[in-house]
């Protein structure tokens, strides 16, 4: 009699189960993760965790107008470090990670929706400067500032370009407006939104030498109506010029 009723609840527990499982329709709650990464996704207070509205930049902006034109559901939860929020993404069914590079040897873990925006590598220059480039090996000549650890900075060293580094990027928009360097070695639209947070203006890019695009990642359980769903809303964004406004608000 024991062992019927041990068998009994087993069943009941499988039954549970399955038909959570199956109560998970397009329309249930996406746990979506972010970091630290102005502009696109940034704590307002500045620290390594938040939630929901105490979170904000390009990237949220247009990935809470995404969902609600979707009419999908979401928690949102900025944390730290990377990796873990690139690992719950990668192998939790309901997960969501954003502004993620859409690279050659991620393209089969997740479902994609976007570009979301631009990732590049770019050389700012002062609007008045005389410096036109065509290539990484045109700039050796000129004095470069970087941000110490970054990956811009290190590929400029691997190449020779021995750049100037500073322990916050932004502080390299003063020093280019000082004439202290003649180019800054930035991101795009990272190191725009950093000038105009110190209050620098007036610079033009004179190289784009890497581009890339961001998206939001999904785990690959995610139903492909959702992604369809968010995708189309995404793409409905950007036709009407709302993507567009939304980054003009930070840039």
């Amino acid at each position: 009699m024991f062992k019927r009723l041990l068998l009994v609840l087993a069943s009941a527990s499988v039954l549970f189960a399955a038909s959570a499982r199956a109560a998970q329709t397009p329309d249930t709650s996406l746990v979506l993760l972010t970091e630290n990464f102005p502009p696109y996704n940034m704590a307002k207070n500045g620290k390594n965790f938040a939630q929901g509205e105490n979170i904000n930049g390009i990237a949220v902006d247009i990935v809470r107008e995404m969902f609600k034109r979707a009419g999908i559901n979401y928690s949102l939860t900025l944390r730290f470090p990377w990796e873990r929020i690139y690992k719950l993404a990668l192998e939790q069914p309901g997960y969501g990670v954003f502004v993620m590079a859409r690279l050659p040897d991620r393209e089969p873990l997740f479902k994609w929706v976007g570009p979301i925006g631009p990732d590049d590598w770019i050389m700012l220059a002062r609007d008045d400067s005389k410096i036109a480039l065509q290539s990484l090996e045109q700039a050796r000549k000129y004095r470069i500032g970087a941000y110490k650890g970054d990956a811009i900075a290190e590929t400029l060293a691997k190449q020779g370009l021995k750049p100037l580094v500073v322990l916050r990027d932004q502080d390299n928009a003063r020093k280019l407006v000082g004439g202290q360097i003649d180019l800054w070695a930035t991101g795009d639209p990272a190191g725009r939104y950093l000038a105009r947070q110190e209050g620098v203006t007036g610079l033009k890019t004179v190289l784009r030498f890497h581009s890339a695009q961001l998206y939001l990642a999904l785990n690959k359980e995610v139903p492909d109506e959702t992604v369809a769903r968010l995708q189309a809303a995404l793409d409905q964004l950007r036709e009407e010029g709302v993507v567009e406004e939304i980054m003009g608000r930070y840039l």
